[in-house]
């Protein structure tokens, strides 16, 4: 009952997942996605993820979180100026 499902992340292993992106940024494949989303060609981002990643319900995943990590840098950019 203590132990976390594999699905949920502890603490500690976001906090280094947080400070590896903070340090070498996203991959290649993951910043050719968010700019494929940031010209609205979420069909082409989907379909150029999902065949890095294989599967399809991984890149629908990996599309959303891109997603939400651009929307977070507008907000920030639209608060500092």
């Amino acid at each position: 009952m203590g132990t976390l499902r594999h699905s949920h992340r502890g603490h500690l292993a976001k906090f280094l997942w947080d400070m590896i992106l903070e340090a070498y940024g996203f991959a290649f494949c993951q910043q050719r996605t968010m700019l494929l989303l940031m010209v609205s060609e979420d069909e082409k981002a989907l379909k150029f993820i999902r065949k890095r990643m294989g599967a399809h319900i991984h890149p629908k995943r990996k599309r959303e979180v891109l997603s939400k990590v651009l929307v977070a840098v507008r907000k920030a950019a639209a608060k500092k100026g």
